[in-house]
């Protein structure tokens, strides 16, 4: 799944276990999978982040790309 995909899935889950008539072993379900998807998606938030690079001018006028200082 894409860390997109995890999101409208999220929100989907919150939006059902927002319902009232929902039952417990649906509620539970939901929950269940509502933490893995987050949990995918801070895994692909922590990749995209060791992805990002920056645009630096070095001393010699050059420039170059650097890790992103978070």
């Amino acid at each position: 799944m894409t860390f997109e995909e995890d999101l409208a899935r999220i929100e989907t889950i919150v939006a059902e276990l927002e319902r009232d008539d929902l039952q417990l072993d649906s509620a539970l379900a939901l929950f269940e999978e509502g933490v893995q998807r987050l949990r995918s998606a801070a895994e692909a938030l922590a990749r995209a982040e060791g992805e990002v690079k920056r645009l630096v001018e070095h001393d010699d006028g050059s420039f170059g790309l650097s890790d992103l200082d978070v």
